[in-house]
């Protein structure tokens, strides 16, 4: 099987490359800056001749977009929005001119298109499109348009030959260093890992180990399409997922933050507070029903299991 990975230069493309290459599959990573023999180069915009990598391929999963961990100025913002709409439209345009198109195509997206919620998890199904939340800043919505932006430009490419699954996916969590785990755990290690604005919020999550196992799932799995959520069946507040983080490095105490801190905090590290604040309850229902099993289903486990791997970096 072939595998093209536009956007598949960072952790989770090494991640996926990792795991399709050791099971005999043949990866084609596009990258802005290729570095590798099996890397190609692309401008995540137009045509080129990277497409003739798409064509005759069994898998496309595409993975681009600017990282989101960052202030959210209007040039941030406007980068952030371009960087997926334009990357997965010249995606679709490669796929569309195919003489023999992929199967599937996989395309990346958020978790975070739900809404703020603590009542209730957001599955596939049940779950509520965020943007008209009262008790959210006005500010968070335009996470949510891009994540709409996102989908909506994979849902209007014409490919019917190609199956369209758009990941809508949760943190990923992994023990590489610099990645959002490594982050947490810092301020856990260094007592600051307490409840933010009263940790009420949810924390969706999903180990790395379950992620790269999801993908081929669904590459297998023809019956599914369109949005399918990649995230453990069981999110928790953040003041659980940080304490069980705290008990994984054997540190019981912690300070809690409240909210204008978080916004101090997530300022002076060039970031959104929307990361810390937004309540991400969503929950994996099309992947359970059509039979998904998680290795790590529950964070306890599954904290014990990346600190032990981080501590060995």
């Amino acid at each position: 099987m072939k595998v093209v990975i536009p956007g598949g230069s960072g952790a989770l493309g090494a991640l996926l490359d990792r795991g399709l290459t050791a099971a005999g599959h043949q990866v084609v990573t596009l990258s802005r800056r290729p570095a590798g023999p099996r890397q190609i180069g692309w401008d995540g915009r137009t045509l080129g001749a990277w497409a003739e990598e798409v064509d005759g391929s069994d898998v496309v999963v595409n993975l681009a977009g600017r990282s989101v961990n960052c202030r959210y100025t209007e040039e941030n913002r406007r980068e952030m929005m371009d960087s997926r709409v334009r990357s997965t439209r010249v995606v679709g345009q490669a796929v569309a001119a195919a003489r023999r198109p992929p199967a599937v195509w996989l395309q990346m997206s958020t978790a975070t298109v739900y809404a703020h919620r603590h009542d209730a998890p957001n599955g596939e199904h049940d779950g509520l499109i965020g943007g008209t939340e009262p008790d959210a800043p006005a500010s968070w919505r335009y996470s949510i348009d891009i994540a709409r932006a996102w989908e909506e430009t994979q849902e209007e490419a014409d490919t019917p030959a190609t199956r369209k699954v758009a990941l809508r996916t949760a943190v990923v969590l992994g023990p590489d260093r610099g990645g959002a785990l490594d982050s947490l755990s810092w301020l856990a290690r260094l007592g600051a890992g307490g409840p933010i604005a009263g940790g009420a919020q949810y924390v969706s999550w999903i180990h790395e180990r379950d992620f790269a196992r999801a993908v081929d799932f669904l590459i297998a799995h023809d019956e599914l399409t369109g949005p399918v959520n990649l995230a453990a069946p069981n999110p928790l507040p953040q003041r659980e997922f940080m304490r069980d983080l705290r008990t994984a490095w054997g540190m019981p105490l912690a300070l809690p933050a409240a909210r204008w801190m978080a916004e101090v905090g997530a300022f002076a590290l060039r970031s959104e507070s929307e990361l810390l604040l937004k309540s991400r309850r969503v929950v994996p229902t099309r992947l359970l029903d059509a039979g998904f099993t998680f290795d790590h289903p529950h964070w306890p486990a599954a904290a014990r299991d990346l600190v032990r791997r981080l501590r060995g970096r």
